[in-house]
């Protein structure tokens, strides 16, 4: 419906339907090959948002109240060389803000200064030759690129630090457990190098921000990683019985792990499927066959908490919502009717779940989804709606990707709600904040440079709108 309404009333008050507001609006006129990134920081209350075409940056400094009260603009930096955004860290309440070459090897940092109304760079040439790099990491006092070093048991961190000096250290991970998914002897480099195509690449970590809901897309990957700014905790999935988890202390510089087993199901192991996800220091694993489904809440210390078990003949106890398919042959969604469907379906696609804070309760995603198919009943789900993609992401936004991941797959899952003890919380589950938002891109289809992110008990939507030239913030809340 939103497709309607003029550009006009994105100016009043009242669009409350969506439980949604326009905070902010400012007049840009930005050339093609737009990129978009912010960064929170959450001491002051204030976000800085990069909006870079191909001849500039500009810079804008948002209040809480998502208003503009500064902006300072510069050219952008070489573009055959520095190709995308990949990071920022804070000095001083002023944002530094990292830009990398294809292959990492060249880095420019921009500090922006909205004091003095400068902008100063520090370029850097790092040595990647003997590594793989595998992520990125972004908090106040620092950025970091996580690699693997070549054929060997080493993680590797580079850190830019707020004063915008760059150390790089090396944590040994020697005397760990280090299997292949056919349990074959292996290190780091090559657990981390399996080929898990058609949907992981070698040497892909997927980085959870558990502050925002995660698409099945991400959760159920078999090799994850969640950051704070105290550790990286990596988790492992590509063998069947276990999970290895990897916790890398950013103060030390040391790391350790913990194996912790998933629930035996017996029978061929080929036909088996299993998965986990890391929340509130805790492992919710998920292990199924053709037949049965056992969903299990562990400590780190192997320690089983809560334990749910489902046969294709009982029903799932602990779902708060319909069994949906989405995309498949048929495209669209439809309502499946039996657990039997479900455990089926989640089996022979990639299955894996996914946590969010819901209040004081735990909303947890169950299922499965495929690889990227190209079928012609895909393509004509078109580019947006529940399960399309709204923007080709040229720069990291972890918030952001959510709403790529489900386009051209097939999907199926349940919702359930738990309460801090993993005991299924009953009742009717209400629309969060990530569905107002996709029920909007639905209806807006004229808009570019999107960027998504969350501060307090917000989430802001920003967006240009190519129409009327602008650069639009929108509010929305679970």
């Amino acid at each position: 419906m939103f497709r309607k309404i003029l550009l006009a009333s994105f100016f009043l008050a009242g669009l409350s339907s969506f439980s949604q507001e326009v905070v902010s609006s400012t007049s840009l006129d930005l050339k093609n090959n737009r990129d978009i990134f912010q960064t929170i920081n959450n001491d002051k209350k204030e976000v800085s948002l990069f909006v870079s075409d191909k001849v500039k940056v500009k810079a804008l400094r948002l209040n809480e109240q998502m208003q503009i009260t500064d902006s300072i603009s510069t050219e952008r930096p070489d573009k055959k060389t520095y190709t995308n955004m990949i990071g920022y860290n804070i000095s001083n309440d002023n944002t530094r803000l990292f830009w990398s070459s294809n292959d990492y090897e060249n880095i420019i940092s921009q500090l922006y200064d909205f004091k003095s109304r400068t902008i100063t760079p520090k370029e850097f040439t790092l040595v990647l030759k003997e590594e793989k790099v595998l992520q990125k990491f972004s908090e106040s006092d620092n950025f970091y690129i996580l690699s693997v070093v070549k054929k060997s048991n080493n993680l590797k961190l580079h850190i830019f630090d707020k004063e915008g000096n760059y150390t790089s250290k090396i944590i040994p991970l020697e005397g760990f457990h280090f299997f292949t998914s056919n349990y074959t002897r292996s290190n780091l480099y090559g657990v981390l190098g399996e080929n898990l195509l058609p949907f992981e690449v070698p040497f892909s970590l997927e980085n959870i921000t558990v502050e925002n809901p995660t698409s099945l897309t991400d959760g159920s990957k078999k090799r994850k990683c969640y950051f704070s700014n105290k550790q990286i905790t990596i988790t492992l999935d590509t063998n069947i019985d276990y999970t290895q988890v990897i916790i890398v202390d950013l103060k030390e510089f040391t790391a350790f792990e913990k194996i912790v087993k998933k629930q035996f199901i017996g029978g061929d192991r080929t036909y088996l499927n299993s998965n986990s996800f890391y929340f509130d220091n805790k492992l919710y694993q998920l292990k199924g066959s053709s037949d049965l489904l056992y969903f299990t809440i562990k400590d780190l210390n192997d320690t089983l908490l809560k334990q749910y078990m489902v046969n294709s003949a009982s029903p799932i106890n602990f779902k708060n919502s319909e069994i949906y398919q989405e995309g498949g042959d048929f495209g669209g969604k439809r309502i499946l009717e039996n657990s039997s469907q479900f455990i089926r379906k989640i089996n022979n696609l990639h299955s894996g779940l996914a946590c969010y804070h819901l209040g004081q309760n735990t909303l947890i995603t169950f299922g499965g989804v495929s690889a990227v198919q190209q079928s012609g009943g895909q393509a004509a789900l078109g580019s947006f709606g529940l399960i399309g993609a709204l923007v080709s992401i040229a720069v990291f936004n972890p918030t952001m990707e959510s709403f790529n991941s489900y386009s051209n797959r097939k999907v199926v899952k349940i919702e359930g709600l738990f309460d801090a003890e993993g005991n299924h919380v009953e009742g009717q589950l209400q629309p969060l904040a990530f569905d107002k938002i996709r029920t909007f891109f639905d209806d807006n289809k004229n808009v570019s440079s999107q960027t998504l992110f969350k501060m307090g008990n917000f989430y802001y939507l920003g967006y240009y709108d190519n129409k009327g030239s602008q650069y639009i913030i929108r509010k929305f809340a679970d």
